[in-house]
């Protein structure tokens, strides 16, 4: 038997994107690459399935925005590629995550 899922983002088993961060969660040791899915008009992009893609393009972890537009991952320093698939279009951004808060934002666009 599963444990229940308590929090979900739309209407998935996703985990609630908007969540604060756990109170255990060591910055000086761990790296969270966090932000928000725009589209080109800077709406906020609900639902939006956003990749994280290591450094050769390799997939390693998707999650779906929160109904306001929030995404986070739990990753290793180093370049990464967050990739957004929405209905109003897709979108990349690279980023050099550092160890702490890393804070982007993904704008799609048609």
């Amino acid at each position: 038997m599963t444990a229940p899922v308590t929090s979900t983002a739309a209407g998935c088993a996703a985990p609630d994107q908007a969540a604060p961060l756990p109170a255990s969660l060591d910055l000086e040791k761990e790296t969270v690459i966090t932000g928000v899915v725009r589209s080109e008009a800077g709406e906020v992009v609900p639902g939006a399935y956003v990749r994280l893609l290591d450094s050769t393009g390799e997939f390693t972890a998707e999650v779906v925005t929160s109904p306001a537009g929030q995404f986070r991952f739990f990753a290793a320093p180093g370049n990464w590629t967050l990739r957004a698939l929405s209905r109003h279009g897709n979108g990349d951004t690279a980023v050099a995550a550092a160890r702490g808060i890393n804070e982007v934002t993904v704008t799609v666009a048609a």
